[in-house]
């Protein structure tokens, strides 16, 4: 119970601070904040995710916060672009296949 009140409280303090980020036409075709995105590395793996605020990944396993090396990697990157990632294992190569955004 007392990690749910101290989540509560920490998420009542955040929202005083919260920016909607609306998507604009001028993203299309480019990764930014809210983008889905789905890439594939050189074994074939492929991941869809989306790039949020460090607030919304809580839970969810499709989510990564912009300020992760990946999302920082993919940023303002298009379809048929390489992303290096830098892991504790070395730098891993992306390949991206699609970018979408959801509609409002």
């Amino acid at each position: 119970m007392r990690q749910i009140d101290r989540r509560i409280r920490y998420l009542q303090k955040r929202l005083e601070h919260v920016t909607v980020v609306y998507y604009n036409v001028q993203q299309a075709g480019r990764i930014f904040f809210g983008a889905w995105v789905e890439i594939e590395n050189t074994d074939g793996e492929t991941k869809q995710l989306r790039i949020v605020g460090p607030d919304e990944i809580y839970g969810r396993n499709d989510y990564i916060s912009i300020d992760s090396p990946m999302a920082r990697a993919l940023l303002k990157k298009q379809v048929d672009d390489d992303a290096e990632v830098p892991t504790p294992s070395g730098t891993k190569q992306w390949f991206i296949n699609k970018i979408w955004y959801e509609p409002d």
